[in-house]
């Protein structure tokens, strides 16, 4: 089983590399849908990578539909909304026997409207007070949303830190 982080057209380099980021500590992989809004060896991209971008598993899609091709039937797709009805901790990402996918919009129009309400029972959301802000980071929302995934998988085979491994936090 692995889980994947999937960006649509993304805009803003350091959002990318702060994913990457957590894609690496979380094992999971990372798709990039095209356009982007930079160029993966924008400066901006490689300094928020520079140590560990090279240990993401990354795939390039041409398009929304070349990404959507490329999900294998019997996967999951969640597709993270702030216009979803569910939350995203209300699914259960506990099964083995597949991989799950969690599809992100572009930093300042989301997902296509039309293809949302083509997948409204795939759409998860993480609630927000709306009166305050638009939207939560795009970086943020990726930590929040896989790091339940991977709560929810009994964090599957990440390590626990070599302090916490020496018994020190006791």
């Amino acid at each position: 089983m692995t889980n994947h982080i999937a960006l649509f057209e993304p805009l803003m380099p350091a959002n990318t590399g702060n994913i990457a980021r957590t894609c690496a500590g979380t094992d999971t992989a990372l798709h990039l849908i095209e356009p982007l809004g930079f160029s993966t060896d924008d400066a901006h991209l490689k300094r928020a990578g520079l140590d560990y971008w090279d240990k993401v598993n990354i795939t390039y899609h041409e398009n929304l539909q070349a990404f959507m091709a490329a999900i294998p039937s019997g996967d999951e797709l969640f597709l993270v909304s702030k216009f979803a009805k569910q939350t995203y901790v209300d699914p259960d990402y506990s099964k083995t026997d597949h991989d799950y996918w969690f599809l992100f919009g572009k930093e300042t129009t989301g997902l296509p409207e039309p293809f949302m309400r083509q997948h409204p029972d795939e759409a998860i959301r993480i609630p927000q007070d709306d009166s305050h802000i638009r939207a939560l980071n795009l970086s943020n929302s990726a930590a929040i949303v896989i790091y339940e995934v991977v709560r929810q998988q009994g964090f599957n085979h990440l390590e626990q830190s070599h302090w916490y491994k020496n018994d020190k936090l006791k």
